[in-house]
């Protein structure tokens, strides 16, 4: 007889530590994706990492340069924290250094880029979800992490959420590969990596014929500047 599955997982007790923000671990489950931007807009995650993160960093000033819907932009609001919003569909192109001349220095970089092609926002060729191939989308990725480093002050935090998928029958690791690029714009880890549970994805209300492992996570990586 087969053991029962568990509907319910119990998370592993966290430590107790001086943490300004207990509830931020390594895995975060926020059922409810809170007052902030838009759950209308495809692939927009909701406020709570953001918060928490904002809580346990602390930060004087916050950049968005993918900003969606204004996720980040409504946290940093709600938590009295100045924020410097760009987005592509306002022609504000994130890989552009040009374009970082007049932001001044922020203390974090909250990146919450397309997931390659896996949703395709619009037509403009400079955004990251109609790149051509795997390699020009980090090679704009890059780009993206070098100028937020241009901006960023020495204690200073860059935080990516972005997670892996199936693309044409072939897994990207998406977060794996992120890390190596950090790593080449001198930007390395500057915390256990967040997995972040996902919930209320069209995808996990459909049947499919074909056999597959489904993904129910993507990965909130943080960085700071320094080589290992």
């Amino acid at each position: 007889m087969k053991a029962p599955f568990p509907k319910l997982i119990e998370l592993p007790a966290a430590p107790l530590n001086a943490s300004p923000a207990p509830e931020l671990t390594s895995i975060h489950a926020a059922r409810r994706r809170g007052p902030y931007g838009s759950s209308k807009y495809r692939g927009n995650c909701g406020g709570y990492l953001i918060r928490d993160l904002l809580r346990y960093y602390q930060p004087r000033r916050v950049l968005d340069p993918m900003t969606g819907s204004g996720t980040c932009r409504d946290v940093c609001k709600e938590l009295a924290i100045p924020c410097v919003s760009m987005d592509v569909r306002f022609g504000q192109d994130a890989a552009d250094a040009n374009l970082y001349e007049a932001v001044g220095e922020v203390d974090f970089a909250w990146l919450h880029p397309p997931y390659w092609r896996q949703i395709v926002y619009n037509d403009d060729p400079r955004c990251l979800s109609n790149a051509a191939t795997l390699d020009a989308f980090f090679v704009r990725l890059r780009l993206v992490l070098r100028n937020c480093r241009s901006v960023l002050t020495p204690r200073g935090k860059i935080a990516v959420l972005i997670g892996g998928y199936s693309d044409r029958g072939v897994f990207q690791p998406l977060p794996h590969l992120t890390v190596a690029a950090a790593a080449q714009e001198g930007l390395r880890m500057a915390a256990t990596e967040i997995i972040r549970l996902q919930y209320g994805n069209t995808s996990s209300s459909r049947t499919y014929r074909s056999s597959f492992i489904p993904g129910l996570h993507d990965q909130c990586l943080v960085f700071e500047s320094g080589r290992l």
